[in-house]
């Protein structure tokens, strides 16, 4: 049986791996377009790799994902993040989960992970080759032929599309024309601009709690946020541009948002801590006592918005005082205009559509023996490990070369 994995990324490298392992005497090759093999991998993370995340419950797992939850939760009972850990450890690298979930190699180093794969590859007999373009893909009598730049046209039984995310809907046109739906590609997983904010003073401060929603929309989030050069970024961002991206792509990344700096939603609760300070520490300055342990930068920028002077004392804010305050800390807004996203951790939503895919196995419901592995499906994550799980999973059963 010849396989063929077209991709050298993350999705099909453990593709190829798992159609190796589960079929040994295949022979299977993969093939990638660059010279360049992982990039995503080696990169992710701040260089660190990202591998997966520690959430154990399926649901919660599979809530993680705007485009693709009920899909992958049922692929999940094939293979999710438990498996994901014993199937590196078992092959020599042992992981780290931290305080927020995230799952990474304890090298703290994505070589350890591309090592990890390239090693795998060699001793299963897995043959890789670069600098392989396909330029023409057609089924026939069961089988499929590939035909590359050099011309040359080879037969293979069965193979995997591991081509990753598309930014725009060109570049998934030769699956179209197999006769798949493809969902319009949009991006996924950016940070917001802010070019009339003055907050992007702060470039540089972390809030570890906050809330945030996209006015006129459902969009709402939560967790860490980045202060930026260009405006905002972190988790709460980044989880609000993925389960917004359609959204927001249709609005021409123009909206404001809303920030709640202290992670409280009843504002009366904030109401009444503000008001024990007001009673307690009256005689401070402002500057000089901060609510809600906020970010010191931060405070003097709050009380900048207020319009107190900065000597103004707790004790003379008043009623009307105490109000402003907390309404700044619970429901402050902000005009975004723009997104920045990073080339190398690009994401995109859209893709094959799911409806064209059996989940059991990954094989197309309209070319027989062609499998989809990762992005290049219309499945997309917030950050956190989760992409690359969507790969790890839809690589493994993709690999298993299932017949429907």
């Amino acid at each position: 049986m010849k396989v063929a994995i077209i991709g050298g990324g993350a999705a099909g490298f453990f593709s190829a791996i798992s159609a190796k392992q589960h079929h040994p005497e295949a022979d299977v090759t993969l093939l990638e377009k660059s010279n360049k093999l992982l990039a995503k991998v080696k990169i992710s993370g701040g260089g660190r790799c990202n591998v997966t995340n520690g959430c154990r419950n399926i649901n919660q797992l599979a809530a993680a994902y705007p485009r693709g939850e009920m899909f992958l939760k049922k692929a999940f009972g094939t293979f999710n993040t438990r498996h994901t850990e014993e199937w590196f450890e078992s092959r020599g690298v042992p992981l780290t989960t931290q305080d927020d979930n995230c799952v990474f190699p304890v090298s703290q180093d994505s070589q350890s992970i591309i090592d990890c794969f390239m090693n795998e590859c060699k001793k299963l007999g897995v043959q890789i080759e670069m600098n392989r373009s396909v330029t023409a893909i057609l089924p026939q009598n069961d089988q499929i032929h590939l035909t590359f730049t050099t011309g040359e046209t080879i037969v293979y039984d069965k193979v995997i599309i591991a081509t990753g995310g598309s930014p725009k809907r060109s570049g998934l046109e030769w699956l179209e024309k197999l006769g798949h739906t493809i969902v319009e590609p949009v991006p996924s997983l950016f940070t917001f601009n802010m070019p009339t904010e003055k907050v992007k003073e702060l470039m540089g401060i972390v809030v570890e709690k906050t809330k945030t929603n996209v006015q006129g929309t459902k969009l709402k989030s939560d967790g860490p946020l980045l202060i930026t050069h260009w405006g905002m970024s972190g988790p709460s961002i980044l989880k609000l541009s993925a389960f917004g991206a359609r959204i927001l792509s249709e609005r021409e990344y123009k909206f404001n948002i809303q920030v709640n700096w202290v992670n409280e939603q009843n504002a009366e609760i904030v109401q009444t801590e503000i008001r024990s300070i007001v009673e307690e520490h009256g005689q401070k300055k402002l500057s000089n006592y901060r609510p809600f342990l906020l970010p010191d930068r931060l405070w003097q920028f709050i009380i900048e918005k207020t319009e107190f002077p900065t000597d103004q004392l707790w004790g003379n804010i008043g009623k009307k005082g105490v109000n402003k305050i907390v309404e700044i800390l619970t429901n402050d807004a902000y005009a975004v205009s723009g997104k920045t996203t990073f080339k190398e951790e690009f994401v995109t939503c859209g893709g094959v559509s799911l409806d064209d895919i059996d989940v059991k196995s990954m094989e197309s419901k309209i070319v027989k023996n062609l499998y989809f592995t990762g992005e290049v499906m219309d499945i997309d994550g917030i950050t956190g490990g989760y992409n690359f799980q969507a790969a790890w999973t839809t690589g493994f059963i993709a690999g298993k070369l299932i017949e429907n």
